[in-house]
């Protein structure tokens, strides 16, 4: 018997990445990997160590570097060194790094008819919903 939280997973999975899946449109539109798109918006946010990307990323440090370098290459990201360690890097992206991240949110936030189509008390709701759900989600990840 499937339980109601499985149930909810299971249409929220088939709807977002099933039905909805945005991530080969945007890479292909922005004429980057998702992965590396992925990366740029982490860094439009604030500048992360190579280290602390990888994990947001969960990817290996072997793999970091190597879209790091492609990044960097392209003028999207240049590294910094850390004040109190050199042997540590940050990575920050650049003005047109920043573009590109903004740009990808604003193809990703476009909203499927399924959605958008729902009466406005139910989208409110359903809001309210995956926003607590993200707040436990942010909790777990803290504790």
């Amino acid at each position: 018997m499937t339980t109601p939280a499985e149930s909810a997973w299971r249409a929220m999975r088939t709807l977002v990445l099933e039905l909805n899946d945005r991530r080969s449109l945007v890479a292909a539109e922005l004429g980057l990997s998702f992965i590396r798109i992925k990366a740029l918006r982490k860094l439009a946010d604030a500048p992360m160590s190579m280290r602390d990307l990888g994990a947001a990323l969960a990817i290996d440090a072997p793999y970091t570097t190597v879209v790091v370098d492609d990044l960097e290459q392209r003028g999207l990201v240049e590294r910094r060194p850390d004040a109190d360690d050199r042997r540590r890097k940050y990575v920050a992206a650049t003005r047109e790094g920043i573009r590109i991240a903004q740009a990808a949110g604003r193809l990703l936030d476009v909203p499927p008819p399924s959605l958008a189509g729902l009466p406005e008390n139910d989208l409110h709701e359903l809001a309210r919903i995956l926003h607590r759900a993200l707040a436990n989600a942010t909790t777990e990840v803290h504790a």
